[in-house]
């Protein structure tokens, strides 16, 4: 069993801001998979269902992001899933928007959501995708991180939320070096197959 974390802030402000990248992430994959993440459990929306055949459990934790780390432990104790099988997915600005890149285990580089993972669970072997939102030169990152994309700028997101959920197909399957040889090199949209 894999457990998929898509990281953000709750609340109607937060819908379509660059720091909820993880959210509409996982909002995407749940559609595709036709898998209802609405559960109530874990300080986080939780939704079970199957991807390619393998068992998973889609997880938004709803505790803000600075306190992600609650959520998904308590969520993989519950559940009993190893570190190995936690698929993180979040913002990065230090990527030029609309790409991504997987690693399979690292540091937090900055992101306070995986800090607080890394600090709460003493692990950081756990794989990622980074989803870039880019920086743009911005000097204040918080209030560009909680900013709304605009509509060009969700265009070429999305298809890095596209490639994402390609890549998470490969990474449930444990094919986790294939899906980094597919979409780490990739402009996105570009790698298929």
């Amino acid at each position: 069993m894999h457990m998929i974390v898509g990281l953000g802030n709750p609340g109607k402000q937060y819908e379509f801001t660059r720091h909820n990248a993880g959210y509409l992430c996982l909002d995407y994959l749940a559609a595709k998979y036709d898998i209802k993440v609405n559960k109530i459990k874990f300080k986080s929306l939780v939704g079970e269902g199957n991807i390619k055949g393998e068992k998973v459990i889609l997880l938004k934790p709803t505790t803000f992001m600075n306190l992600s780390g609650e959520a998904v432990v308590e969520a993989a104790n519950f559940y009993k899933i190893d570190f190995q099988n936690i698929i993180v997915v979040y913002d990065d600005i230090s990527l030029p928007l609309g790409s991504l890149r997987i690693r399979e285990k690292g540091s937090a580089g900055g992101h306070n959501g995986m800090k607080n993972i890394i600090y709460l669970s003493g692990k950081d072997a756990f794989p990622r995708i980074r989803l870039g939102i880019s920086s743009n030169g911005e000097r204040d990152l918080a209030d560009y991180v909680l900013s709304k994309f605009s509509k060009e700028d969700l265009k070429t997101f999305s298809a890095a939320v596209e490639d994402a959920v390609d890549a998470i197909e490969y990474m449930v399957k444990g094919d986790t070096q294939k899906a980094m040889n597919l979409f780490n090199k990739k402009g996105a949209g570009e790698a298929k197959g």
